[in-house]
């Protein structure tokens, strides 16, 4: 009998995507790390991800809190509930991300994103992930938390931690890193819930703090809010860069046509997804594609094998900028599709419209790169570029 596949070894999460095919010709199978059973063709991915009853969000809650862990508020975070408690807690969090509060917030991303990309641009040898794609998105979520900028290095390590936690087997000098984090974002967290309720603003703890939540429930939402709110948009930066990289006449065709931009940020999400799967947990005996999976079992459902289906989406291993839109699984599906993607998809597109009008190309300074060590995010941890200035 073969071996189970491995999602974790380094050579997968340096390039997924041969795994993946070979998944989809078996498409519900048991993997490694845990035995977990991986789903990887679209409509499988589409079927765990909207149905709660059958396949609960249980799965990821359990997967952010090991034996190792005591206590973790992201565990009981917005994405980790079922509905009706998931829908109560949505409803009452879905105002601060709506088109109102973005359009008001739009210039300061954009001052955010011309800054940013006016000091790349100066230096031009540059860590494109530490002095642009990370700064970007962090200073923005200080701006809904109401923190110094000075916090966004911080507000990452903590996002890195946070995502490392499922399906690792880290070191206990590692275990207690994390552990370290962990506490750290908690003091942060309960520090500015007391600030926020003796002197209320208009930011994002104020406007939660007005609604019917309890301290335990803001703090969760926060805690789950920084992987989400930094991890995607840093990794949907980055991996537009390392797309572009390889497809030069792309890059050409969205710098003399800016508005080719939100095409561009979709076929990314498609072919380089930032979020790469979610764990859930099934509920009862549940069978997909011809396969039973136990109740009890905890199924990984492979976004990034998914959304290079090929019964989905034509040439689903080529870049294609001329793509038309389909149905992305980028942000999610289902009642737990993402709060954030309209302001993710805003992030990147301000950030690429600054730095691309002040460019005339740019080179990758090291093929090789180091991949985000996580199940669920995928991305380059840094990513020298060499960017040529606008002559």
């Amino acid at each position: 009998m073969s071996q189970p596949l491995n999602l974790m070894t380094p050579e997968v999460r340096a390039n997924p995507y041969p795994l993946y095919a070979e998944l989809r010709r078996r498409p519900v199978c048991q993997v490694e790390p845990g035995g977990m059973w991986a789903v990887s063709r679209y409509d499988d991915v589409v079927t765990v991800l909207k149905d709660p009853r059958r396949f609960s969000s249980e799965g990821l809650g359990r997967s952010f809190r090991p034996p190792w862990l005591e206590r973790n508020p992201t565990a009981d975070s917005l994405v980790m509930k079922d509905p009706p408690e998931h829908t109560r807690l949505r409803s009452l969090v879905t105002r601060a991300f709506n088109g109102a509060t973005l359009s008001r917030l739009e210039p300061s991303i954009r001052a955010i994103a011309e800054e940013l990309a006016d000091s790349a641009v100066r230096r031009q040898e540059v860590d494109f992930i530490a002095e642009f794609a990370l700064p970007l998105p962090a200073r923005v979520l200080n701006l809904f938390f109401g923190l110094e900028p000075a916090m966004a290095l911080r507000l990452k390590h903590w996002a890195d931690d946070l995502v490392s936690i499922p399906a690792s087997q880290p070191s206990p000098q590692r275990q207690e890193e994390i552990r370290h984090s962990l506490q750290e974002m908690e003091r942060c967290f309960n520090a500015l819930i007391e600030q926020r309720r003796a002197r209320p603003g208009d930011e994002l703890v104020s406007e939660l703090l007005r609604g019917e939540l309890t301290h335990e429930e803001v703090l969760s939402f926060l805690f789950g809010l920084v992987p989400a709110g930094v991890e995607t948009t840093v990794y949907l930066l980055a991996n537009t860069m390392v797309v572009l990289s390889e497809h030069p006449r792309e890059l050409e065709r969205v710098r003399e046509n800016p508005a080719l931009i939100p095409r561009l940020i979709e076929e990314v999400l498609r072919f380089e997804p930032p979020g790469q799967s979610s764990l859930r947990l099934t509920t009862e005996d549940v069978e997909l594609s011809g396969v039973r999976i136990p109740r009890g079992s905890i199924v990984v459902a492979l976004v990034g094998a998914a959304m290079r289906d090929e019964s989905r989406f034509p040439q689903a291993d080529q870049f294609l900028l001329e793509r038309e839109s389909q149905s992305s699984l980028a942000f999610g599906h289902g009642p737990h599709y993402c709060l954030g993607a309209m302001l993710a998809r805003l992030e990147a597109r301000l950030g690429l419209e600054a730095l691309f009008s002040r460019i005339g190309g740019f080179s990758l300074q090291r093929k090789e790169l180091d991949w985000s060590q996580s199940i669920i995010a995928r991305g380059p941890r840094a990513l020298p570029l060499h960017l040529e200035p606008m002559r």
